[in-house]
């Protein structure tokens, strides 16, 4: 029943909300078809706050639900996706606001598709199809370039006009198939086995304009992904434009945004290749000029040193050095001769003042037998017997005429064996 309201008797802002909270609980749950405008994740609770729109109407109403329900999703929920849902309103007295409560999601039209797409990547992603260290590198300068396309299509004329723009000797090889439909799959694998067989093309680009989720459709197909990853030659994937991301891209060895965009990463552009080439040229001349003015400098540097200016001035100083040398050695020896003759002076004087012959110099003589021994006494000598007188100059011959003892002095030892 209508509140009975009036001037005079108003009814409180706690009663019309409680009113108004009472209306909504007897809706009771629903089914809510709408799109995703808004997610939000707090950290550390346990719910999810969307902001839900209608698809015609500019209308949107706040949403809850619990994080379970948003992770059992077979693809994550993203800004953008439709959904229908089971919900119940609810009203929020406190706050004045309207809000539902989500009990289940699920994904419709786009949205279902791109759920089973993303299920479709995560199987072949765990297989390692995607993986980055099987990527292969594109050849700088492809000889030939197998397009695979739709005939008379404008991203065949984008990859031809902008790849022979870029290097007009370029040659291209290409096989038309269907780019949409359920034949399309089925004659893009044929057009990538011919060319992967050619052993003259050196890559392979697939091509194709932008268009719906459902046309892209044939370049997420499994066969087709499987084919392009056991393919040998190098493929580029050019399907739609930049948002469009079919499971080709990821399993291809480049990804291009565009048709466009392939040409220019598959075939290098001449000018700016001639570009380099100068640009290269000219480096190497300023370093080639850098090094040799480097090298006369170091030659003026040495030449310059005072040892190669004049080189006879290290010969002169090397002359005095020896000159030097010379003069020591003189001194040396000089004093070594002069030693080693006052050595000899004192040993010849040492000797001749040892010698006997000295003495007889002197005025004695050594008297010997006719056998030549010294006589150092009378005891065995005896008149008429013969002797020989050694003199300083010479010998005398002599007869004994007499013989007489002489008594000497007793040496020190012979007193003192006397005392003893």
């Amino acid at each position: 029943m209508a509140l009975e309201t009036s001037p005079e008797h108003p009814a409180p802002v706690r009663q019309i909300s409680q009113a108004i909270g009472q209306w909504i609980d007897r809706l009771g749950p629903v089914w809510v078809e709408g799109q995703i405008t808004q997610i939000s994740r707090r950290g550390g609770m346990n719910t999810v706050f969307l902001t839900l729109r209608d698809k015609l109407a500019d209308i949107s109403v706040p949403v809850t639900c619990n994080r379970g329900v948003i992770d059992s999703l077979p693809t994550p929920l993203v800004e953008g996706a439709q959904i229908v849902c089971h919900a119940k309103p609810s009203f929020y007295p406190t706050r004045g606001t309207l809000s539902l409560n989500v009990r289940e999601i699920r994904l419709v039209g786009e949205g279902e598709l791109l759920a089973r797409l993303e299920r479709r990547r995560r199987l072949l992603a765990a297989e390692g199809l995607f993986a980055e260290e099987l990527k292969r590198p594109l050849p700088f300068l492809p000889r030939n370039v197998g397009l695979v396309t739709g005939q008379n299509s404008a991203a065949e004329r984008d990859v031809l006009d902008n790849g022979r723009r870029r290097w007009p000797g370029v040659r291209f090889t290409v096989k038309y198939a269907a780019m949409q439909g359920v034949h399309s799959a089925r004659e893009v694998i044929e057009a990538l086995q011919v060319l992967d067989r050619d052993p003259h093309v050196d890559v392979i680009v697939i091509a194709r304009g932008g268009g719906s989720v459902e046309d892209l459709l044939p370049f997420s197909d499994e066969a087709l992904v499987r084919a392009v990853f056991l393919a040998t030659t190098p493929v580029v994937s050019a399907i739609g434009h930049e948002p469009d991301s079919p499971i080709l891209d990821l399993v291809s060895d480049v990804r291009a945004s565009t048709p466009t965009d392939a040409a220019k990463r598959v075939v290098p552009d001449v000018a700016e290749e001639a570009q380099r080439v100068l640009q290269m040229r000219e480096r190497g001349r300023r370093t080639i000029r850098s090094l040799v003015e480097r090298e006369v400098h170091q030659l003026a540097a040495l030449r310059s040193r005072p040892a190669l200016a004049d080189p006879r001035s290290g010969l002169d100083e090397r002359l005095r050095e020896i000159e030097d040398y010379r003069e020591r050695a003189r001194r040396t020896f000089r004093h070594r001769i002069d030693r080693g003759d006052d050595d000899l002076v004192h040993q010849v004087a040492r000797i001749r003042a040892l010698s006997p012959l000295a003495t007889l110099r002197r005025g004695y003589a050594v008297l010997s037998d006719a056998e030549g021994r010294a006589l150092s006494s009378v005891e065995s000598l005896e008149p008429g017997e013969a002797l020989h007188i050694r003199v300083a100059d010479g010998r005398i011959g002599a007869t004994t005429t007499s013989v007489d003892r002489i008594d000497l002095m007793p040496d020190a030892s012979d007193e003192e064996d006397d005392r003893d």
